[in-house]
Order: structure tokens, then C-alpha cells, then sequence
């Protein structure tokens, strides 16, 4: 065939149907993940959260409010490595100012980008570098093996201090300072929620 051919046969394509590809109103803009996203109906106990770090990662990814973009911000300084799916709430923010953090248990890692439906089963008060900065801790609400918990005390001791401890020890080596409270009561997370800005 030749190339004045190939190129004719190339422009009798059908056109492509944007209906088709996209739902949104507005073609070739893709859903911001922050401001496009609602928290959905039953909030604050189960929330949609955007996934910003898988569970096993080292990788520190941070949302890019401006573009909606998942960027890296670091590679953790330390050996250890995030226990479980982080994120965020879309539209809630902290009194840090960035968006409010979510430690979602389930039992896969999860694509930074995705958005899962979690649900609050307490809340871990932390102050990171004299700042307070409190993380939800929730479960997938779709993981058949982690939706039954309601509350953060049903969880067992080594996952507890798993996560203590994770928070404790990943900005050692950065010369930063972390302190991690107890545990609150899913009612805590559901005041936190529903308080952020």
C-alpha cells in the first residue's frame, strides 16, 4: 500500500463520540479530584476518599491542588513504608490548610488517583512539627474482610501500634518531630470531619 493511500484510508475513520468518553459536561477536562468529588450521602461515617499512597509504598505523594495532579513530594528518608492505603477527604481541609489524611485498612494496595468509598473508625491525634494533624483512620467500606470494624478498638494491638508507630518513626531521619496521641472513638473522627474547613 502506499503512503498516499494509507494516509486516505486513515482520514476515513469515523469520528471519535467525546459522549462516549467522557460524562463530563466539559470535553477534554478530566474530574479534579478535589473539587469535583463529593463526599457523598453518608457522610461523615462512610466518605469517598482519594488514594494518594498505596499500603507498601515509600513513595510520598501529594495532591496538586492547582492541577488535581497526584505528584511525588519525597521518597521516605527512613526503611519503613506506609501500612496501609493514605489519602485524603475531597473538600476538607485541616487546620494545617492541606487536605484532611485518611489511613484507609484494607487488604490490597490501592493506585494513587483512585477514589474509594472508607469508613471513620476513630481518629489518631498527631502534632507534626508543632502543627496539629490529626488522621482519620478508616476501612474500605467494599473490603469484605475489614468493613465489619466500627470502632478503632476492635482492631487488634499489633495493628494499633503498627500504626503508631509508623507515624512515629518516618520522619526520624528528615530530623523532624512527630507525636502521636492515643486513639479516639469513631465519634471523634466523625466531629473532625464534619469541623474541617
Amino acid at each position: 500500500m502506499s503512503t498516499s493511500k494509507a494516509s486516505e484510508s486513515h482520514l476515513s475513520l469515523p469520528p471519535i463520540d467525546e459522549k462516549k468518553l467522557s460524562p463530563l459536561p466539559n470535553k477534554g477536562v478530566a474530574a479534579h479530584p478535589w473539587h469535583d468529588l463529593e463526599m457523598g450521602p453518608e457522610a461523615p461515617a462512610t466518605f469517598n476518599c482519594v488514594v494518594k499512597i498505596g499500603k507498601g509504598s515509600k513513595v510520598k505523594y501529594e495532591l496538586d491542588q492547582a492541577t488535581g495532579l497526584i505528584k511525588v513530594d519525597r521518597i521516605l528518608y527512613s526503611s519503613v513504608v506506609y501500612p496501609h492505603n493514605y489519602g485524603f477527604i475531597p473538600r476538607k481541609l485541616c487546620e494545617d490548610g492541606d487536605p484532611m489524611d485518611v489511613l484507609v485498612l484494607m487488604q490490597e494496595p490501592v493506585l494513587p488517583g483512585c477514589f474509594l468509598r472508607a469508613k471513620a473508625i476513630g481518629l489518631m491525634p498527631m502534632i507534626d512539627q508543632g502543627e496539629k494533624d490529626d488522621k482519620i483512620i478508616a476501612v474500605c467500606a467494599d473490603d469484605p474482610e475489614y468493613n465489619y470494624y466500627t470502632d478503632i478498638k476492635e482492631l487488634p494491638p499489633h495493628r494499633l501500634a503498627e500504626i503508631r508507630r509508623f507515624f512515629e518513626d518516618y520522619k526520624k531521619n528528615e530530623k523532624k518531630k512527630v507525636l502521636v496521641d492515643d486513639f479516639m472513638p469513631p465519634s471523634s473522627a466523625h466531629e473532625a470531619i464534619q469541623h474541617s474547613m
